[in-house]
């Protein structure tokens, strides 16, 4: 047992710094992509509200896209279809250079699309959950469109949303074990190398578990709060 503790050692002897980085860089990623994932699927979210048909249209299309593609998928499609692409357009501007994608914003930019679209549906079922009354009010005091969406809707939406959108948050953390197809140093690559290199498969991944379930329950511990702070006025109202 000592023997194998000793292969998480600091330093060049062991590979508890690599596994530690590689997380590191799991919830960077994880974080980064939450408020683009987030704000795009809001905007996908009133776009399929609206009513303007091609609006909705649009948004119908996009989550229905994102929502069939496998998430290993998309990340590949953006990661190579991204550098082909800027290449295409360099050559075109006479420019003789390879261009190459960085493998994190390649898998911020994937992951982001496929939450935007999951989020979009949570979004949405808040939005609609409102009473019309809500906004009607609010412009019935003058209160302007955007001042109504952001001081009346959107707090109550947030309230309402913060479950499912935690839900989308946990199924990111996990997702992001994906971008290690693409040579990015996240926990999941760092654990497979290790692996590689010291055959103690069972070992390591079990410890990649951990690492995750770390994770997972700080994450749970932030959302109950974030739960509660939403909901204080509620539990006022029912006391």
């Amino acid at each position: 047992m000592q023997d194998l503790l000793s292969l998480l050692a600091w330093g060049d002897t062991g590979w508890g710094d690599e596994l530690v980085k590689g997380a590191g860089l799991t919830l960077l990623l994880a974080l980064c992509t939450l408020p683009v994932g987030l704000s795009a699927g809001l905007v996908v979210a009133l776009a399929k509200n609206s009513a303007s048909p091609w609006q909705a249209a649009l948004g119908n299309l996009y989550t229905t896209v994102f929502r069939a593609l496998p998430e290993l998928l998309t990340i590949l499609i953006i990661y190579f279809g991204l550098q082909t692409l800027l290449n295409r357009l360099a050559a075109a501007l006479g420019y003789d250079g390879n261009i190459e994608v960085n493998g994190f914003v390649a898998g911020l930019i994937a992951l982001g699309l496929v939450l935007a679209a999951f989020s979009s549906e949570v979004w949405l079922g808040a939005l609609r959950s409102l009473p019309k009354g809500q906004r009607e009010g609010a412009m019935a005091l003058g209160v302007g469109r955007f001042h109504t969406f952001r001081l009346v809707i959107f707090p109550q939406m947030l309230r309402t949303a913060l479950p499912g959108l935690g839900n989308n948050w946990m199924a990111l953390l996990k997702d992001t074990s994906l971008v290690s197809v693409i040579a990015l140093t996240d926990l999941m690559r760092m654990t497979n190398i290790a692996v590689g290199v010291t055959k103690h498969s069972f070992f390591f991944y079990l410890v990649c578990c951990l690492f995750y379930l770390i994770m997972a329950v700080a994450s749970s511990w932030v959302l109950i709060y974030l739960e509660k702070r939403t909901g204080r006025g509620l539990v006022r109202g029912r006391a």
